[in-house]
């Protein structure tokens, strides 16, 4: 335990709530930044990563103001989803939120200007990784949700074409899709799904992307908000209050951090 526990608020929004965090690799990751607000707010919270990333993300762990369980997931072996559960309930009996902070696709063949050019290997990698897995890991915790819950993955505004975002556009497209047909489906059970689409961050995948500039660029100019590309805590704390009981009747949506940029003409 860190010695910033003194900041939990054991009253706050997500007070009493278990939360799985999907995805945390980096300290400086939307799932990171996702994982300390919902422990400020009062949540327990577990994280996942995978393969070599897993070392790099029991190390980050310690940062957070408690250090939390960290779960092996690959959300694309089939063996990994049917053994959550049972992860999940070496550590609490169930769950009430689950985050979807999960993205892939070779910078070098799907991004950065390749869309004509990218093979449909690499971009059945990026569909998988990034959009049918937001279905895979939420079929796979449904038994933890008994009394429903709340599904919150990111993305980023696929609504349009962006420079260099190429494939992975599209894979976001699928992914918000996939997040609508999720929200049909499950509602009867009392879990929501929505998405949260954040501006352009330096996250370590953002990075990767070839061009990635062009597009903090164009935020830096026509956010009428403004727009800090190193603040994850926005994006966090939306995330957060859609884990909460704060939007009990809100699913199939798709909500905005980007500082106003999405509403602006050119």
């Amino acid at each position: 335990m860190s010695d910033s526990t003194s900041s939990i608020n054991p009253n706050g929004i997500l007070a009493g709530k278990r939360i799985l965090v999907a995805g945390v690799t980096m300290d400086s990751s939307i799932g990171f930044a996702t994982a300390k607000v919902a422990q400020e707010q009062g949540a327990t919270v577990l994280i996942s990563n995978f393969g070599r990333a897993l070392g790099i993300t029991r190390r980050i762990a310690k940062r957070l103001p408690e250090t939390p369980p960290v779960i092996e997931l690959d959300v694309t072996d089939e063996d990994h989803l049917a053994a959550l559960p049972d992860a999940v309930r070496e550590h609490v009996d169930g769950l009430d939120g689950v985050v979807h902070s999960i993205a892939y696709g070779n910078p070098a063949t799907l991004l950065g200007g390749n869309f004509l050019d990218g093979p449909w290997d690499d971009v059945a990698q990026a569909m998988q990784v990034s959009a049918y897995s937001l279905k895979a890991l939420t079929q796979a915790s449904r038994p933890l949700m008994a009394s429903g819950g709340s599904v919150v993955g990111l993305t980023f505004d696929a609504t349009v074409a962006w420079p260099a975002y190429d494939w992975m556009g599209v894979a976001k497209a699928a992914l918000e899709s996939t997040s609508r047909y999720l929200a049909r489906d499950l509602g009867a059970e009392g879990i929501r799904v929505n998405l949260v689409a954040a501006g352009p961050l330096r996250t370590l995948a953002a990075k990767a992307i070839p061009g990635f500039s062009d597009l903090e660029d164009l935020w830096g100019s026509r956010a009428p908000l403004g727009w800090d590309n190193t603040d994850q805590e926005p994006t966090a704390k939306a995330v957060c209050a859609l884990l909460s009981d704060f939007f009990p009747a809100t699913t199939g949506e798709i909500v905005h951090v980007d500082g106003g940029f999405h509403a602006m003409g050119a």
